[in-house]
Order: structure tokens, then C-alpha cells, then sequence
């Protein structure tokens, strides 16, 4: 069995999780998939971490595999276990989240029947005590198997995490997450994409991401900047990729990820002058695209208007920023 190479690599970053870890590697370890690796890398972690990685390698030492290096980032961190993975498909776990059992069976066989580089699943938010807060449907309204060319919709319309998808390796084979920059997942995942010709999808929520009471109230800084610069990289990719005729996509993925879910990191940037001085970079991001307000508050997602789809107060903190009154909102956020 151990001269078997693996169907799949997973790859768990880790820092400092020691509160986290067991429940994440045991629903590795527990994969319905049998023929499996589980690339555990320790990014300098201060913390237990290590030793609990340490314990789990020797109580599965056919399926993990531990590795420690210097703190260098989740991208880093991911790179490493990449140059080191053998299996023909990859996944990305986040090392504070965890995973159904059977999703990497199910996601395997649909990237196996429907000769797909890249398969997606549903997320659940959850909180620390397992219940789910919100379900992120990720492709309503789409088939099973999906045909790029006459589905590009999926994409400006999907949600560009790495963690609930499964990739064939090759895509990885000129491309890696960039160092050293926030947002590394709009920044590469698109442009995995932009290899593919098929995608899979299940509709089932395999991938719990938990809210972790100590992260959501960090605060939001100049490193937001750095989705614009993602964006920036895509259209570079975009226009050299077999879709490059896509214009209207292309707009939209802008739009959805340039502008709104900039908005949203901006709503949460305390320091009044960054605030300005980070609006002005969506303002200028904006004229270079020649985006126009109508665009954005006529933007639709999975067939529906977005700004209408919104919650109240997001929507009154979007209304107010395109009419201008950027002062009021620092009252209403």
C-alpha cells in the first residue's frame, strides 16, 4: 500500500493553532478516500502546534506527512507542500477549519468522470461550537459538470477561495501563490481557472470554515490594498487566456472583486486618513477600468441584482460611497 502513490495531496498549512488542529487533522485522517497524503507544514508555529502535528504523523504514518520550516506565510507554507506533493490532484485545507468525510472521495470521482482540472464544493461557516452560521452556496442554478466556454459566467461569479476546491496538479505546474501579499487566493486561483476548459461542481457543504472569535475583530489596514493589485495580475493573465473575448466576465469579476469586496474590507478600516487615502485607490482603480457607478449598482451575480441581495447596512455603506458622502458613512459602519 505505501508504494502506492497517492490519488490526492492535501495540504495543511499551519501557525500557531494548537486550539484547532486536532479537529481538523482528524477529519483528514478520517477521509473516506483511502488513498490519500496529508502534507502537514508547520510555518514556524511558537505554539503546541508542532507537537501535536509530531503525534499525529506517528499515529498515521501512511497518510501524514510533517514538515517544519521557517515562518514565511500561508502562501509559503503552500508552495512548500506543492514542490513536495505526489498526488495527481491537490487540495488546500486551512489548518483552524475541517472537512466532511467523504469530501475528497466525492470530489476526486467527479474530477475523475468528468475529466474536470478543477472541482468545487459548498462551505458552512461555523462557530466555535460547531453550529453553522451561514451557508455559502458557491454555483446555484449550475450543473454538474460545467463547460467554460458556454458557462463563463462562474467566472465573476464564484467565490475564489482555495480551500474548497480540489485542482489537477498540473495547474500548478507554472504557477505558485504569491509571497508576501494578502489575498493570494484572488490573486492565483482565477488564473488556475483560466487553464481550465471543464469544472465540477457538488452542491454539498463539505468545507467548514470556522469564524474564530480572536480573527474577526483584527484590524483591517493598507494590506487591502493588496486585492486590487490581485485583480491587476488576473487581467494581465485574463488577456492572454483562451477567453480573452470574455470581455463582459471579465467586468464583472472587476466589479465583484475589485470593487465590492474591496468595499467590504474598506467598511472595517478604522483609521479615518487610510480610510481617504484607500478610497482614492478604488476611485482610480475604478477610472482606469472605466467602471461607472451604474455598472457596479447594476451588477448581477448568479442572475440576480447583488446590491439589492445585500444586507441593509452593506447596502447603505455601498449607496453612500458611490454618492459620494464618505464622511457620513464612518457614523453608519
Amino acid at each position: 500500500m505505501t508504494n502506492v502513490p497517492p490519488k490526492v495531496s492535501i495540504i495543511v498549512p499551519v501557525y500557531n493553532v494548537e486550539n484547532y488542529l486536532t479537529k481538523c487533522l482528524d477529519s483528514l485522517v478520517k477521509q473516506s478516500l483511502p488513498n490519500i497524503e496529508i502534507l502537514v507544514v508547520n510555518d514556524g508555529s511558537k505554539d503546541n502546534s508542532e507537537k501535536i502535528i509530531e503525534e499525529y504523523a506517528q499515529r498515521y504514518p501512511e497518510k501524514i506527512k510533517a514538515f517544519t520550516k521557517e515562518n514565511g506565510g500561508l502562501s509559503d507554507a503552500r508552495n512548500f507542500g506543492i514542490d513536495r506533493a505526489a498526488g495527481d490532484y491537490i487540495g488546500f485545507v486551512d489548518s483552524d477549519d475541517y472537512v466532511s468525510e467523504t469530501m475528497f472521495e466525492e470530489m476526486f470521482l467527479l474530477a475523475e468522470k468528468h475529466q474536470a482540472k478543477m472541482v468545487i464544493c459548498n462551505i458552512q461557516k461555523v462557530d466555535e461550537n460547531g453550529k453553522v452560521t451561514q451557508k455559502l452556496t458557491q454555483l446555484p442554478n449550475m450543473p454538474e459538470k460545467i463547460a467554460l466556454e458556454s458557462n463563463f459566467s462562474v467566472f465573476s461569479d464564484i467565490s475564489y477561495f482555495a480551500c474548497n476546491k480540489l485542482f489537477k496538479k498540473e495547474l500548478f505546474n507554472q504557477r505558485r501563490f504569491k509571497k508576501g501579499v494578502h489575498f493570494e487566493d484572488i490573486q492565483l486561483i482565477p488564473q488556475l481557472l483560466l487553464e481550465c476548459d471543464t469544472i465540477a461542481q457538488t452542491q454539498n457543504f463539505h468545507y467548514q470554515y470556522l469564524e474564530r472569535t480572536d480573527s474577526i475583530t483584527k484590524t483591517h489596514t493598507e494590506k487591502g490594498l493588496d486585492m486590487l493589485k490581485a485583480v491587476a495580475d488576473v487581467e494581465n493573465i485574463f488577456n492572454e487566456s483562451q477567453y480573452s473575448h470574455k470581455k463582459e466576465e471579465l467586468k464583472n469579476f472587476q466589479i465583484f472583486e475589485g470593487v465590492y469586496s474591496f468595499l467590504a474590507y474598506l467598511a472595517f478600516v478604522k483609521k479615518e486618513e487610510l480610510f481617504y487615502s484607500m478610497s482614492d485607490q478604488l476611485v482610480l482603480f475604478m477610472k482606469e477600468r472605466q467602471i461607472k457607478i451604474q455598472d457596479i449598482l447594476k451588477y448581477s451575480r448568479f442572475g440576480k441584482n447583488y446590491l439589492l441581495s445585500l444586507p441593509l447596512k452593506k447596502k447603505i455603506f455601498y449607496l453612500l460611497f458611490f454618492g459620494g458622502q464618505k464622511r457620513l458613512i464612518r457614523k453608519l459602519v
